[in-house]
């Protein structure tokens, strides 16, 4: 049985996870370097096949991230996405698309967007390759020989990750968006051409008083994806 020691840790993880949210508009201040440093001390234990640990980061900050940022924004702005280093979801059915369009109404209805405001949508959408401003952008490699694996145990990597900047007070959203155009992401930031572009997770200090980040997604209830199998 657990004790009350467990209990308490237990506790405590779950406090974590709900109050763990994706920041869309971030203030300018930098994180210090020893909290970004401890941040990806804690991640840096996420477990991984055969602990192989195939996820390398291309970290960037200050004058270094407003680059990346316009060069991205231009980039996205004058190109169609290319071919994604990852597949893409080729198409959302049934519950799951009913949760996407969900995010997605109450996101723009946050911003008081409305849903034929197309000009409005579209600068929403490129805030993405702005980082929403953050003034950090680590972006996820994971080795290209271990295929489908070496993805997942990235995923992994980034959940601990958003977690780990939860608990030191810093905002953070993971970002897909920027694997659609992987080859300029790539030659931006000199990446390997034996890595595959995950993500993103853009992090710093959130602007609390933006509306957007008073924008949550809900959660099913747990029935809806355990199955059990007793006896």
């Amino acid at each position: 049985m657990n004790g009350p020691e467990e209990a308490e840790a237990a506790g405590a993880f779950g406090k974590l996870l709900d109050e763990r949210w994706s920041c869309r508009a971030f203030l300018p201040d930098q994180v210090p370097d020893d909290v970004i440093a401890r941040m990806f001390a804690m991640a840096q234990r996420t477990a991984s096949w055969c602990n192989t640990q195939p996820w390398q980061v291309h970290l960037t900050k200050g004058k270094a991230t407003r680059r990346f940022a316009e060069s991205l924004t231009e980039h996205v702005r004058s190109r169609p996405p290319a071919a994604p280093d990852l597949p893409m979801p080729e198409e959302y059915h049934g519950v799951h698309r009913e949760r996407r369009r969900e995010a997605g109404y109450a996101l723009y209805a946050g911003l008081g967007i409305s849903r034929d405001d197309r000009e409005a949508r579209e600068t929403q959408y490129l805030r993405n390759y702005a980082f929403f401003d953050a003034p950090h952008v680590a972006v996820v490699t994971t080795d290209r020989g271990q295929g489908v694996y070496g993805a997942v145990d990235c995923g992994a990597y980034v959940t601990n990750l958003l977690n780990a900047a939860t608990s030191l007070g810093i905002a953070t959203i993971p970002q897909a968006a920027i694997a659609r155009y992987a080859a300029h992401v790539r030659e931006h930031l000199g990446i390997p051409a034996d890595r595959l572009v995950v993500c993103a997770v853009s992090f710093g200090y959130a602007d609390t008083a933006h509306p957007v980040n008073a924008f949550r997604t809900t959660r099913a209830d747990v029935a809806e994806a355990v199955t059990v199998i007793d006896g």
